[in-house]
């Protein structure tokens, strides 16, 4: 995850690290389905279309809980929401573990995206504490640690499921959820509220936000087109690998989580070089590696290897612009980090559950081709969307 933060303002580094655990540990329960669907399409007796609900809910219920829940963190005591979601996303897990069906599991599984908003709070509450001068930084710290437990979750799972089976790997995943609560509850400081706003009143405020903030609408905008490009790949890529002669099973769907791991450790240093400038030449260079990684998944489609050079620059390219963008929109209005936070995280899930949908349609009817050209596609939209607001920013300042 990078090297320990030191000290910033109210904020040790060992709550850095507890905090990016915690993210990690938390986000993880968003995708320890994707390895898992060739299984749990065997058990359903689905596949194609019908499967792709699975993940394209989950990060539905994600965008759902940081609309509703997540802009509680600017008026309320952020630990104690926290650990309370922590419990929540236990019980949503122990209902996807528990499934009878495919349309329980669905259910569940939009539960299980409704209430793991932890990060989401989390993130908020890391740059709130940190001192002007190392915000990046910290954010790059805890969001290496989400990105780290998003990769790892498949490989957890992958091994688990083809071990114990896939209701195992939920049930496991219950378990880390109730530890978690403790943790946070022991290590998390209390935060008092940003502002007294009524729970309406926050709502509303959203709006305004949205209006009266450029910089959030181009930023939220990249992101939701960067990250619908990573979802469309990482919601196919355990039907793809079942596809090609070897018939890979969840186990190596899972390894190549592992092999992202190296794109999602730039984090802390994008978010330092973030601290230090202000243009959006690093998000033109993460897309262009985005772009690029389609690229080398279409020409290695038959290697493992070449495609795990892709699943790198992948990771590399989406979360470099993902961190360069929450970094920009966190400076925008301190007592507002999380609504900013939730305008943001919606459009940026919003557009990974398009993807994921997007790309198991396209997987169904036109193959790896489809799922390549639906990534390539997304990728060239976001540079087109930062030429034109580098455009508009070169007449007026963002």
């Amino acid at each position: 995850m990078g090297e320990a933060q030191g000290k910033a303002a109210g904020l040790s580094a060992g709550q850095v690290w507890v905090m990016a655990v915690a993210a990690g540990m938390a986000a993880a329960n968003l995708y320890y389905n994707q390895p898992l669907l060739g299984d749990i399409g065997r058990e359903w007796g689905a596949a194609g279309s019908a499967l792709g609900w699975v993940p394209t809910l989950t990060q539905v219920g994600y965008a759902m809980g940081m609309l509703l829940i997540v802009p509680l963190g600017d008026s309320l005591e952020r630990r104690r929401i926290i650990v309370t979601m922590t419990l929540l996303s236990m019980l949503a897990m122990v209902g996807v573990a528990s499934s009878q069906s495919l349309a329980w599991m669905v259910g569940a599984s939009f539960a299980v995206g409704l209430t793991t908003v932890i990060p989401q709070l989390l993130i908020p509450f890391a740059a709130h504490l940190a001192a002007p001068s190392e915000r990046g930084k910290v954010v790059g710290m805890v969001m290496s640690g989400l990105l780290v437990g998003i990769l790892l979750s498949r490989t957890a799972a992958g091994v688990v499921g083809t071990h114990l089976g896939w209701r195992a790997m939920f049930w496991i995943g219950a378990g880390l959820m109730l530890v978690l609560a403790g943790v946070l509850r022991w290590r998390l400081p209390v935060q008092p509220a940003a502002e007294a706003l009524s729970y309406p009143a926050l709502l509303k405020s959203l709006g305004s936000l949205v209006r009266e903030e450029p910089v959030l609408r181009l930023h939220a905008l990249l992101g939701a087109l960067t990250f619908g490009a990573f979802g469309a790949f990482w919601a196919t890529l355990a039907l793809y690998l079942q596809s090609m002669p070897g018939h890979y099973g969840p186990q190596v769907a899972g390894f190549f989580g592992l092999v992202g791991v190296a794109g999602a450790l730039a984090a802390p240093l994008v978010g330092r070089y973030a601290d230090v400038r202000g243009d959006r030449k690093i998000n033109a260079l993460a897309i262009g590696v985005l772009l690029a990684s389609f690229g080398v998944l279409w020409w290695g489609r038959e290697w493992l290897w070449a495609i795990g050079v892709g699943v790198i620059l992948l990771d590399l390219g989406a979360q470099s612009n993902h961190i360069s963008n929450q970094t920009r929109v966190y400076a925008l209005r301190p007592a507002a980090r999380s609504r900013l936070n939730t305008l943001y995280m919606v459009t940026y899930f919003a557009g990974g559950a398009s993807g994921s949908y997007v790309g198991t349609a396209a997987w169904t009817h036109f193959g790896w081709a489809g799922v390549c050209g639906v990534g390539a596609g997304l990728s060239l939209a976001a540079l087109l969307v930062l030429g034109v607001g580098a455009s508009r920013k070169a007449s007026t300042p963002a």
